[in-house]
């Protein structure tokens, strides 16, 4: 039997057990979070390691799922999984192995799960909205979220171990997205700029008040050290990658006019004093989904355009990679690992070094897990 034949008839169990309950105590509200809770109690079926582990988000016809994928001899599998409620955006591995996983903005949980373990749920307050991405440093989780009142940014400082907030500090913009640190521990956020409402979802207002920065805060009291803008108001910036005092951006066109929104940059460009928008030939669509750094340069995920954006360090362009659907990125070694509508490729220093079959379609991002 499968990983994922064997999930399903865990499930079945948890779902005729939850049925026998209802039977014999009489009617009661079963709530979905509290079936996530039940399975993720379960055990699930153990694999021996691999070469290339990396932890995902992914949608099954059943609904959608963070866990594990496994790379053996040149084939990919699931090797863990857990059904989340609503789709998952950012996904990342904490230092003692466990997945921390986020709510796609207007996101309401948090997840924290180890294979083999009970999961730890957290759900927003119902003062804000979780916006898809989140960061540990330390004893510290920092998570990017959008009060509801006032639609202005936040960053939740919370404590990692609990996930309970300990500060909130404002991003001096709207719809905060990514977040890095520095090297000195200072903190980068990108500001979407994006104004939405929780009553309309993820529909945008408003695009002729656009207001997308760079921001950098002191990552001990919020303190705001700077801000950024590029000259085109129409620009969000989304995802962020770091590469010593540089920055690169992934920006997503939000222009009225689909040929302005078709040929605008992918990639902004920070050299530790100036922020602008880098060229790219041919146009990419005006969307950049994912981004990571290398000794390279940087490359951008440009599902529209149908693969990776390559650039130097300066922000130049180098070369275009087919990839269907590329979104997910992240860097394993000396190679960046790329997941396209089922299909994976790895890139290094001297162009692609494999291709081969994923037996799924991987969300926004993964991350290379150690082992």
């Amino acid at each position: 039997m499968s990983n994922l034949e064997d999930n399903d008839a865990l499930t079945q169990r948890v779902i005729g057990c939850a049925i026998e309950v209802h039977c014999a105590l009489g009617p009661l509200t079963l709530q979905r979070r509290h079936l996530l809770l039940a399975l993720a109690t379960l055990p699930l079926p153990a694999h021996a390691t691999a070469s290339t582990r990396l932890a995902a988000a992914w949608d099954t016809p059943q609904g959608a799922q963070v866990g594990v994928l496994l790379r053996e001899a040149g084939a990919w599998r699931v090797a863990a999984a857990i059904d989340v409620p609503t789709r998952a955006h950012g996904v990342i591995v904490e230092p003692d192995g466990a997945l921390l996983a986020v709510a796609r903005r207007p996101g309401d949980w948090l997840l924290r799960w180890r294979v083999g373990r009970p999961a730890q749920w957290h759900w927003s307050e119902g003062l804000r909205h979780f916006n898809g991405h989140a960061r540990r440093h330390g004893a510290l989780l920092y998570t990017t979220e959008t009060d509801l009142e006032s639609g202005e940014g936040r960053v939740a400082v919370r404590d990692a171990r609990t996930l309970a907030v300990q500060a909130l500090w404002p991003t001096r913009g709207a719809d905060p997205h990514d977040l890095r640190f520095a090297g000195d521990g200072s903190l980068w956020v990108a500001n979407g700029g994006l104004d939405t409402r929780p009553e309309t979802g993820r529909t945008k207002h408003h695009l002729d008040r656009m207001d997308s920065s760079l921001v950098r805060l002191d990552a001990r009291s919020g303190r705001l050290l700077g801000q950024w803008r590029l000259a085109d108001a129409r620009l969000s910036l989304r995802h962020l990658a770091l590469h010593g005092a540089r920055v690169g951006i992934a920006l997503q066109a939000q222009h009225d006019d689909p040929a302005a929104r078709a040929a605008a940059p992918v990639l902004a460009y920070f050299d530790g004093d100036r922020l602008r928008a880098c060229d790219a030939a041919p146009p990419l669509a005006g969307y950049g989904g994912d981004i990571a750094a290398t000794a390279a340069g940087f490359v951008v995920s440009v599902p529209r355009a149908g693969g990776l954006a390559l650039f130097g360090h300066d922000g130049r362009w180098r070369r275009h990679v087919a990839l269907e659907d590329a979104c997910a990125l992240t860097v394993h070694g000396a190679r960046v690992l790329a997941a396209g509508r089922h299909r994976f490729i790895a890139l290094g220093g001297n162009g692609q070094h494999a291709a081969d079959a994923l037996p799924l379609r991987v969300d926004n991002h993964w991350q290379a897990m150690a082992g």
